[in-house]
């Protein structure tokens, strides 16, 4: 299974970088970034933990107690130790990497951030395997209700079959909720023979339409974007041998559902009933929707889908179904931040 690219991504991570510090790129977010429901859980991350944390985003969503969760490329296991905390006693978190010397601070601290972040060791539980291949990690079809990922699918040289592995392995309704680099252009062959490109999370890089057409081919109908930022490259070379790239780190989130290829019209209504604590005002689902508490947002069947066929759909009511179609739902721009009054609030895919 391991490849040239496994190769340098493990000696960039084990012995290149010591510290998010050397990193060439701006795409390891700031902990000013994370909402601010996770802030008092990062404080109490271990400083060696964090120090070695090499992601782009915070996959982490809400609404997951009692989830059944799996990080991909776990890394020293900052996500999985704010994971095992926020599913709760009857939540399991499973950590996978292919890096032995990231994976043995993971266990170091495990007993920690046990202690620090209020939950049973034995609740969450680190592998080592590669992210191509979960079965040989015993992971079962349809097991996890959860699978996040943060800034590693990219390193990967067979992402079809790293998209492939995490549909098999969600429930049905499951969800992938991962940040990743992403390009505005398919990258020049020669860009993925450049270790360092690669290990900055650049050379591997998907064209986001290619993500698109990948998830399509796996299952994932209608991906949604969260959110989307612009990487800053402060290496000097590395802007030159990327020149006319702009690579975005963006999140994801794909549901494991039976979903239509386009947004389709059928009269449906999504209502949030403010029950998430972390959302009591509002939820946001993705850049084109965010739902006001008891506010009536028209939605379309697969948007409805999302938030009533899911661990979302206790906190929702949905108004219709299926049974009439309107034709194609009207995917104009949402107006996400008009105030929840007048008329219907007409949603955008």
């Amino acid at each position: 299974m391991e490849s040239q690219t496994h190769s340098w991504v493990e000696e960039y991570y084990s012995k290149v970088l010591k510290t998010k510090a050397d990193l060439k790129t701006s795409a390891c977010c700031a902990p000013s970034s994370m909402p601010e429901f996770l802030r008092p859980l990062l404080a109490n991350i271990h400083e060696e933990v964090a120090s070695r944390f090499y992601g782009c985003g915070t996959p982490i969503p809400q609404a997951i107690e009692g989830a059944s969760v799996l990080d991909l490329g776990c890394g020293t296991g900052r996500d999985c130790f704010i994971l095992a905390s926020l599913v709760g006693p009857s939540g399991k978190v499973v950590g996978i990497d292919m890096t032995d010397s990231q994976l043995e601070v993971a266990h170091k601290h495990l007993d920690y951030h046990a202690e620090k972040l209020n939950f049973p060791s034995s609740q969450l539980e680190f592998k080592k395997a590669f992210i191509e291949d979960l079965g040989s990690a015993g992971l079962q079809d349809n097991q996890f209700d959860l699978v996040i990922s943060n800034c590693v699918i990219n390193l990967s040289p067979q992402k079809e079959k790293v998209m492939a592995e995490i549909f098999r392995v969600l429930k049905p309704g499951g969800e992938l909720y991962f940040s990743d680099v992403f390009s505005d252009r398919r990258l020049p062959k020669e860009l993925s023979q450049e270790p360092v490109l690669v290990g900055e999370c650049l050379g591997e890089a998907l064209y986001a339409e290619d993500f698109r057409r990948i998830c399509e081919q796996v299952g994932f109908k209608d991906p949604r974007v969260v959110e989307s930022s612009e990487i800053q490259l402060f290496d000097r070379r590395i802007r030159e041998q990327v020149s006319g790239v702009h690579f975005y780190s963006k999140t994801y989130r794909c549901f494991k559902l039976e979903l239509e290829d386009r947004c389709e019209d059928y009269g449906q209504v999504a209502y949030y009933q403010g029950s998430i604590p972390e959302s009591p005002d509002e939820f946001l689902l993705d850049d084109h929707h965010l739902f006001p508490k008891n506010y009536p947002f028209l939605v379309c069947g697969n948007t409805a889908a999302m938030l009533g066929e899911t661990r979302f759909k206790k906190h929702f009511k949905i108004v219709g179904d299926r049974s009439t179609h309107f034709g194609l739902f009207d995917c104009g721009p949402s107006s996400l931040s008009q105030s929840a009054s007048g008329s219907l609030n007409l949603g955008c895919c």
